[in-house]
């Protein structure tokens, strides 16, 4: 009996989601949902249009784009291959698929800039946390083929817009230029020999990244090299002309808008496809202790096109919002989805001939946007008006076999008692007049 007991315990044990994944599940459902919707609807109205991605892509379009040397690629991809022998790989981020969509399906051709919001899960086998997960939600906007300042500052402002109305208060930006190909490589050089001086002292995770790609270690996670940064070179100083004032637009732009920045100097983010701006939105007592929590980030990447098969560059600039971290924060608003009204009605149903045509009557309620509870496979009328009192419903419509067969239904004011009978073919009428 006992080794039945634990053979039992092991079962139970094994039918749960996978390690850093969950389900989302009623209220954190709808809290997803929400923002989504007031994402989209402020992404409309600066002019974004929607478009969705295959969560799955051929691997090489993120080894190539993200780069090597970067922790996404070096340890945090999931990746299979096909029977017929393709490599793939689940989405990472959504900016790689973004571009591969846009040169594949010839956007190009139409009027730029190119303006594109986005929604979902995206996966890394990063270490779960609290607030990170494995599979985890982002919301995005990209504008594609235009190199003008005007279109970071709109990504920015957009973005804002949707934190704020999320509930975010204190919000500010951290804010650098890493440069372009003609001033990136002086400034690379001048990283390089500097980090050269501190070797010793590196982390041997970052002494790999010096000889693939110096410029990640700026966004390493290790504390001794978190202090050998602080006197690093920094890249605005080796601006080109060109650069310098894109920049500089940028910030004026944000100052325009009062939009708080801090020019950060070691901020280059974690992908190697950035280029110029790179930023980071960032709330302030975000937090639950009250301490900064990023919540979205991005910038430029002007080069990732021809990194991933174009034979030409494509301007480009976007963001990606963290949705987990926003619905998990105290500040969240906890926005409501469109679909999601709270209903007034609760509808009972008693009898065999009432219950046949109890789906005709949720019709005629639906189709007149009156959003109902109820629980067709319950029979007795005390175990519905229980679970009608226990949701603090106000009004209940009890239809008996009596009612089936008049073609009415009884109106109940849970708060008093009171009940009227009225007609299926004034029904609506009368429910209007409900407070």
């Amino acid at each position: 009996m006992k080794k039945t007991t634990q053979t039992n315990k092991n079962k139970t044990a094994e039918v749960s989601s996978p390690k850093g994944m969950r389900d989302l599940i009623n209220e954190e459902y709808y809290a997803f949902q929400g923002f989504f919707e007031k994402a989209q609807e402020i992404g409309v109205y600066y002019g974004f249009k929607p478009i969705e991605t295959p969560i799955l892509e051929n691997e090489e379009i993120f080894t190539t784009s993200i780069g090597e040397g970067t922790d996404i690629v070096d340890k945090e991809m999931y990746t299979l291959k096909t029977k017929g022998g393709d490599h793939l790989a689940l989405r990472p981020e959504h900016t790689a698929p973004l571009m591969r969509a846009y040169i594949e399906h010839g956007m190009q051709t139409i009027p730029q800039p190119v303006m594109l919001y986005q929604y979902g899960p995206v996966f890394r086998h990063d270490k779960p946390q609290r607030g990170r997960y494995r599979q985890f939600w982002q919301f995005d906007l990209d504008s594609l083929g235009s190199e003008k300042s005007i279109m970071d500052a709109l990504v920015i402002k957009a973005g804002m817009s949707i934190l704020e109305e999320a509930g975010a208060e204190n919000l500010s930006i951290d804010i650098n230029s890493i440069g372009d190909k003609e001033c990136r490589g002086a400034y690379i050089k001048e990283l390089t020999n500097y980090y050269k001086k501190h070797l010793s002292e590196l982390p041997s995770i970052d002494r790999e990244r010096l000889k693939t790609n110096p410029l990640r270690i700026m966004d390493s996670k290790e504390e001794k090299t978190k202090e050998i940064n602080k006197q690093a070179p920094d890249s605005v100083s080796f601006l080109c002309p060109s650069c310098k004032k894109h920049f500089k637009e940028v910030l004026e732009y944000l100052e325009e808008m009062n939009i708080q920045y801090n020019i950060n100097k070691n901020l280059v983010r974690g992908l190697s496809y950035y280029t110029r701006t790179v930023f980071e939105i960032i709330e302030q007592k975000g937090a639950e202790d009250g301490t900064p929590l990023t919540l979205a980030g991005g910038g430029r990447y002007d080069y990732l096109a021809r990194q991933i098969g174009s034979k030409r560059d494509v301007p480009a600039v976007g963001m990606s919002i963290g949705v987990d971290r926003i619905v998990a924060s105290p500040w969240y608003k906890k926005l409501a989805p469109r679909i999601l009204k709270k209903p007034k009605i609760y509808f009972i149903q008693l009898g065999g001939e009432a219950k046949l045509k109890s789906l005709n009557i949720i019709e005629i309620l639906r189709k007149a946007h009156i959003p109902i509870n109820q629980s067709l496979s319950k029979d007795s009328l005390g175990s519905q008006l229980a679970i009608a009192e226990k949701l603090a419903i106000p009004y209940a419509l009890i239809f008996g076999v009596k009612e089936a067969l008049d073609n009415s239904v009884i109106v109940r004011d849970m708060s008093n008692r009171s009940q009227d009978t009225v007609k299926l073919d004034k029904l609506l009428e009368y429910l209007k007049k409900l407070k």
